[in-house]
């Protein structure tokens, strides 16, 4: 029985996310009580540890910057369905939804994933060394995309409100995957050395030490499991979330408190993924990361909710008030100095928690 209870110990990234589907299959759309959501929670942390693990694999069998991308695109995809069906779910409510999300997207990769895995490589290695040209590239297209989808709705005149006309909308959504597309070319095909690690040398990284590589069945199991494992994560993030909104509510916070919350549960296996490969001297991996998760979110969410609003009724609000789009402002002028060098320092990592910390205490008290 001991030898078996350690097999099973030894297995868990492989149970945990077959265990998290079965319950979220068990839990989807009732009402759960208290002990049910701590186990929930329980289940959920685990779901994301699984998630992680299995993502690295899958990077170390594959390479970089393809496993990166992996993961990136892989909780985005689920993320986008998630806000697709809370946005049928909502109501008036939803209205804001698919803007408040993607932003928080933005703030949590690019200041939060982006400032502690800079601090913690930097304080390891006194210095973190990343490749400018490739992360100033992903920058450069997170700061236009964001601008298109989030920013000029505030300023649009064909509609009243910061709304997008249809043609409006078209256009931003064709836009943002066009970018999007590009980009993927360009890291994975075109150029990719822009985005492989680098040593204190300046010299690419291109392949990392082959021994213990991932067996092709290895890799697809791994594979399976990441999906599982992503599927619970979101699935019951938007099961907890009524206990969620209820806490917030009670607590007389802002409904867009809620929208945090669940994007910080749902990018929890990137922000551990990217502060793993930071401390491993791999500060490229950790930016491709942060920066490819704000881009899939917006590249995949503006173009996911153009469809559904055809389908969807209420109103489409994807313009930033003028709080976070100086906040918006800020994030791209700071990554542009932070890039720029190539080198960073724990102020860089330190000024980044900082406008992160900002954009949390801002959304709590506005």
């Amino acid at each position: 029985m001991i030898v078996r209870l350690g097999a099973l110990a030894a297995r868990w990234t492989s149970v945990v996310p077959v265990l998290s589907v079965v319950l979220l299959a068990l839990t989807w759309g009732r009402d759960m009580p208290s002990g049910i959501v701590a186990l929930v929670t329980v289940v959920l942390a685990l779901a994301v540890l699984a998630a992680v693990h299995h993502a690295e694999v899958v990077a170390h069998r594959v390479g970089e910057p393809l496993g990166s991308l992996v993961l990136a695109v892989a909780v985005t995809i689920i993320e986008v369905a998630l806000i697709v069906t809370l946005m049928a779910d909502g109501g008036d409510k939803s209205a804001t939804l698919a803007r408040d999300t993607v932003f928080a997207a933005v703030m949590i990769t690019c200041n939060g994933v982006v400032g502690v895995s800079l601090l913690a490589a930097s304080l390891r290695h006194r210095v973190a060394v990343f490749n400018p040209e490739g992360t100033g590239a992903a920058l450069a297209t997170v700061a236009t995309i964001a601008t298109l989808s989030l920013v000029l709705p505030t300023f649009t005149t064909s509609k009243p409100g910061p709304e997008f006309s249809t043609s409006q909308l078209t256009f931003a959504a064709v836009a943002s995957l066009t970018l999007y597309g590009l980009f993927v070319a360009t890291q994975t095909v075109r150029h990719r050395s822009y985005f492989l690690p680098i040593t204190r040398n300046g010299e690419v990284i291109d392949a990392e030490d082959d021994i213990d590589r991932p067996t092709t069945r290895t890799t697809r199991i791994s594979l399976l499991m990441l999906a599982l494992a992503l599927i619970g994560v979101v699935g019951l993030a938007k099961g907890v979330s009524p206990t969620i909104e209820s806490g917030v509510d009670a607590a007389g916070l802002p409904h867009a408190v809620v929208g945090v919350i669940i994007a910080l549960l749902v990018l929890l296996p990137e922000t551990i993924a990217a502060l793993r490969a930071a401390r491993r001297d791999r500060v490229q991996i950790s930016l491709n990361l942060a920066l490819g998760s704000a881009m899939a979110s917006i590249g995949l969410t503006i173009p996911a909710v153009a469809v559904a609003s055809l389908w969807l009724s209420g109103p489409l609000v994807l313009g930033l008030s003028a709080t976070h789009m100086v906040l918006l402002a800020l994030t791209v002028a700071v990554g542009t100095l932070t890039v720029v060098p190539g080198r960073a320092t724990p102020l860089q990592g330190g000024v980044h928690l900082v406008l992160f910390a900002a954009y949390l205490v801002l959304a709590i008290n506005p």
